[in-house]
C-alpha cells in the first residue's frame, strides 16, 4: 500500500543535512536532519501520552522553529493538526475546544491555565523561544530509526483542520487531507519554477494556509533554506532580502515595504520571485513595486478550503488586477444564479474543482453539501470574471467577508459583540478601502436615544473581547440603518457612504 502521508513526500525530497531554517538573523540554525529527528521525537512523545492517528491536536503558540517541528511531528504521526491564531480570546478558544474535541492542546505558557479550565485533555506548553513542557530529546534517534517511523495514510485522510468563520459568525473547520496538501504543493512547486539555490524569506504567520502550506511546504519540497522571521517587520525583511531569492507576502506587507525609503533595487538584487495573496493586490501597488524594484509581483488566489487555485505565470505575462489562470489540475467555472457558465468578461460566482479542494467541514455535512454544486465544484463565495486569455479577476464577494491585512473577518461575529454593549440598538459591520490593510473593519452603530456612546467605548470593548485583527478601526453613528423592502440591511449603501469619510 502506498503511503500518502504528506510527510513521507517531504522526506523523499529533502537532503538530510542541508540547511533548513535560520531564525532571526541566523542566531539558531537547523538542518533537515534536525527536522527528521525532532519531528520523530515529538511524534513519539505525543503518542506516549495516548494520542492516536486521527486525533485532533490544537496548537496555539507563537511562531518559532520548534512550533514548525510540532507541525511536522503531527503530520508524520497521523495526528490532525489544528492551528489557532495567537490573537484569539477566551470565548473564541472555548468554541474551538468544544467543537474540535482535541486529544491534546499545545499552547503558550500564558494560556496554560485557560486551556486547563476549558478542556479535560492534556495541555503542553511552548513559547516563542521554543521552551516549555514540550521538550523533544532527539539524540536517541538515528536517521535509520526515524525513516520508518511515519504513519501510513490514505490520500483522503485528514491532515489538518483550519477554522474559517461563516457569515453566521459560527466558525467552520475545513478538513484538509494529505492528498489535498500534496496536490497543491507539487503543483505550485512546478508552477513557480522552484530551483536549486532558492532561499525563502519567511515572515508570514504559520496558523493559516499562506504561511504554513504555501510558503513552508514549497521550501521543504525543494530542500531549500528558510530565513525564518518570527513576524513581519519591514526593517528586518529589508535586511534579510539580499540573502533570499523568494518572498511571499500579503498586500499590506508590500505597501509597508514601499513606505520604507531604503527598499530599492539593490535590496532586491538577488530576488527571483515575489508572490502576493490572501487579499487583493491594488494595481497601484503592483505598478509602484515594479517601478521601485524592477520585479513584477506574482499575484495568485486561494482560500482555506482549496489551497491555491490560480496564479499569474512566472514565465509569461503577469496582469495587474488579475489572479491569473487556473493552476494545472484545477478547474474554474464562473456561473450565474442558475449555475450556467457566463460568457467571457461577464461577472458571476466562481466555482472550483480539483484535487486541491478540501473534504468538507468538520461535523457539518449539511453545510458541506450546500457548498458543492451537482458536478462537485466548490462554491467559493467570490464574484469573478475571466478575460479572453483565461486570466481571472476577482470583482467582489457574494458574502460579507472582510479581508483586513490578509486575514478573514466576518461581520456577524463582530456585530453580535457590539449589539451586547449597553446603549447599542443595532449595528452593521462593513469593510471599507484602506491603503495599508486592504480593507478596514468599520462599525456603523445605532444607539439608544438616551445613550452617550462614542468610538472609543466601542473599540475598547471589542479589544477586550475579540482578536485584534477583528477590532473595528472606524466607528460611525447613525440614526438608522438603510434597509431594502425585505428589511435586509443594505451594506452596499453603507460602504458607499462611509468609504468617503474614513
Amino acid at each position: 500500500m502506498a503511503n500518502h502521508n504528506i510527510y513521507h513526500l517531504f522526506r523523499q525530497r529533502f537532503a538530510d543535512e542541508s540547511a533548513f531554517i535560520c531564525t532571526g538573523q541566523g542566531e539558531v540554525q537547523y538542518t533537515y536532519g534536525d527536522l527528521e529527528r525532532l519531528s520523530a521525537e515529538i511524534a513519539r512523545q505525543l503518542a506516549s501520552m495516548g494520542i492516536n492517528p486521527g486525533d485532533r491536536v490544537i496548537v496555539q503558540v507563537e511562531k518559532s522553529a520548534m512550533s514548525l517541528m510540532v507541525y511536522f511531528g503531527c503530520l508524520r504521526a497521523g495526528f490532525v493538526y489544528l492551528p489557532l491564531n495567537t490573537a484569539y480570546q477566551r470565548h473564541e478558544i472555548e468554541y474551538f475546544v468544544t467543537d474540535a474535541e482535541p486529544a491534546l492542546v499545545i499552547c503558550d505558557p500564558a494560556n496554560e491555565e485557560l486551556y486547563q479550565k476549558l478542556t479535560r485533555c492534556p495541555v503542553l506548553t511552548l513559547d516563542g523561544e521554543g521552551r516549555g513542557s514540550l521538550q523533544p530529546i532527539p539524540e536517541s534517534y538515528t536517521a535509520d530509526t526515524v525513516a520508518g517511523d511515519i504513519v501510513t495514510n490514505d490520500a483522503d485522510d485528514i491532515a489538518v483542520i483550519l477554522y474559517t468563520s461563516g457569515t453566521t459568525g459560527q466558525p467552520k473547520g475545513a478538513m484538509i487531507s494529505h492528498g489535498n496538501l500534496a496536490a497543491n504543493g507539487l503543483t505550485l512547486h512546478e508552477a513557480w519554477r522552484w530551483q536549486p539555490g532558492d532561499i525563502l524569506l519567511h515572515a508570514l504567520p504559520i496558523f493559516h494556509i499562506h504561511g504554513l502550506f504555501v510558503a513552508t511546504h514549497l521550501a521543504v519540497l525543494n530542500s531549500s533554506p528558510m530565513l525564518f522571521l518570527n513576524r513581519f517587520d519591514p526593517a528586518a525583511v529589508i535586511a534579510a532580502l539580499p540573502n533570499a531569492t523568494v518572498y511571499m507576502g500579503v498586500p499590506t506587507n508590500y505597501t509597508r515595504l514601499l513606505a520604507n525609503s531604503s527598499f530599492d533595487k539593490q535590496v532586491c538584487r538577488n530576488m527571483r520571485l515575489f508572490t502576493s495573496g490572501s487579499a487583493p493586490l491594488l494595481v497601484q501597488t503592483f505598478k509602484e513595486f515594479e517601478a521601485r524594484t524592477g520585479h513584477c509581483i506574482v499575484e495568485r488566489y486561494g482560500m482555506t478550503e482549496t489551497g491555491m487555485n490560480t496564479s499569474n505565470p512566472v514565465d509569461g505575462q503577469r496582469k495587474p488586477g488579475t489572479v491569473g489562470p487556473p493552476l494545472p489540475g484545477v478547474e474554474a467555472r464562473i456561473v450565474d444564479s442558475s449555475n450556467h457558465q457566463v460568457p467571457v468578461l461577464e461577472t458571476g460566482d466562481l466555482l472550483i474543482r480539483g484535487a486541491n479542494v478540501f473534504k468538507g467541514y468538520w461535523r457539518k455535512p449539511g453545510k458541506t453539501a450546500q457548498e458543492f454544486d451537482p458536478d462537485g465544484f466548490f462554491r467559493t463565495g467570490d464574484l469573478a470574471l475571466v478575460d479572453e486569455d483565461g486570466y481571472i479577476s476577482l470583482v467582489g464577494r457574494n458574502k460579507d467577508l472582510i479581508i483586513s491585512g490578509g486575514l478573514n473577518v466576518y461581520p456577524k461575529e463582530i456585530e453580535s459583540v457590539i449589539d451586547q454593549i449597553p446603549g447599542v440598538m443595532e449595528s452593521a459591520v462593513i469593510g471599507i478601502p484602506d491603503t495599508d490593510f486592504g480593507e478596514a473593519v468599520t462599525a456603523v452603530v445605532v444607539q439608544d436615544q438616551d445613550a452617550s456612546l462614542d468610538e472609543a467605548i466601542i473599540i475598547s470593548h471589542l479589544k477586550t473581547t475579540l482578536a485584534n485583527f477583528k477590532v473595528a478601526k472606524h466607528v460611525f453613528f447613525v440614526t438608522e440603518l438603510p434597509r431594502n423592502t425585505m428589511g435586509k440591511v443594505q451594506k452596499n449603501v453603507l460602504r458607499d457612504q462611509f468609504s468617503q469619510h474614513a
